[in-house]
């Protein structure tokens, strides 16, 4: 039995609609993205899937149990973590995770022991009797985390669990998040940092409620078959926008770091027409080498493929 499984899932406020018409399986045990920008729907979703939302229409089930007849079960059932990361900065850390265990029902004869595990997964046994809102974020983070699994569920959903940390915690984050799926956490994650998709086993790329691409980090970037992808350093970025973009052959071209992505439609004569473009327009180039699509040049492709089916 899968873990979550979403059919044809809507949510909508008013006449504004959050989640169109959504469907996709998660297996028990993987670790799956929700990849997309702010206000994509990825909220909405998961708040649905732990029971805080009902669903306008379709179905969706967490744990083999119905969001809509069965909230109360799913939410026994589930770590939840949000964001913010849902602790009580006036409380020390053991303290937080005596009072999560609490609300979790934690069985009285294990309290110490989950609370000794949460303290070694977050890496805080120096610091129990610390003050909550004394941590740095990423410790922050890892505590809420331990938290949010303190009550040991099968399925954990985290939505956007590395906003506002640095990359170095938002690594090590992830390799937490890898010891829980080795032990057979279900993880549901939603961000909208791009490098996070190439962490997940499977990952759907959300964009205004909708899902535009679904698979593992490898089937989408194989997926881009007509684009063929160059690193573009020059003279100059935006100059060098205006000279490719609309020309024929060139299929799109976006700000990547201190330079460009240009897609081309032919791998083989793509790097010629770009410097011919250039070179026509005064620009040096500096660097232009062909290069395997990233996670962003994936999400950017799809976005402009949904722009010009809607227009």
């Amino acid at each position: 039995m899968n873990a979550v499984v979403i059919e044809r899932l809507v949510k909508r406020f008013g006449t504004f609609t959050a989640v169109d018409d959504i469907s996709l399986t998660v297996a028990r045990g993987e670790i799956f993205g929700f990849l997309g920008p702010n206000g994509a729907g990825k909220s909405t979703t998961i708040r649905m899937l732990c029971g805080l939302l009902t669903p306008t229409s379709g179905r969706a089930s967490v744990g083999g149990f119905d969001v809509a007849t069965q909230p109360e079960e799913i939410k026994r059932s589930i770590g939840y973590m949000s964001q913010k990361f849902s602790l009580y900065d006036d409380l020390m850390v053991e303290e937080n995770i005596d009072f999560f265990a609490g609300i979790y029902g934690v069985p009285a004869e294990r309290r110490e022991k989950r609370k000794e595990y949460v303290l070694w997964l977050a890496g805080l046994h120096d610091r129990r009797r610390a003050m909550t809102g004394e941590l740095a974020g990423g410790w922050k983070q890892r505590l809420a985390l331990g938290c949010a699994i303190v009550h040991e569920p099968p399925i954990l959903f985290l939505d956007e669990p590395t906003s506002g940390v640095d990359p170095i915690a938002r690594r090590s984050f992830w390799d937490l998040i890898y010891q829980l799926s080795a032990a057979g956490h279900t993880v549901f994650v939603s961000t909208h940092y791009m490098d996070e998709a190439e962490y997940c086993h499977r990952l759907a790329l959300m964009y205004r409620g909708r899902i535009v691409a679904l698979g593992s980090p490898a089937e989408l970037k194989s997926s881009l078959t007509s684009h063929h992808l160059f690193e573009l350093e020059s003279t100059d970025a935006l100059e060098s926008m205006r000279a490719l973009e609309g020309r024929s052959g060139i299929l799109d071209v976006a700000v990547f770091g201190g330079g460009l992505h240009v897609a081309v439609d032919d791998e083989r004569t793509g790097g010629a027409r770009i410097r011919g473009l250039l070179e026509g327009a005064g620009i040096e180039v500096h660097r232009l080498e062909a290069i395997e699509p990233s996670m962003e040049d994936v999400f950017v492709a799809r976005i402009e493929q949904e722009e010009r089916s809607a227009g």
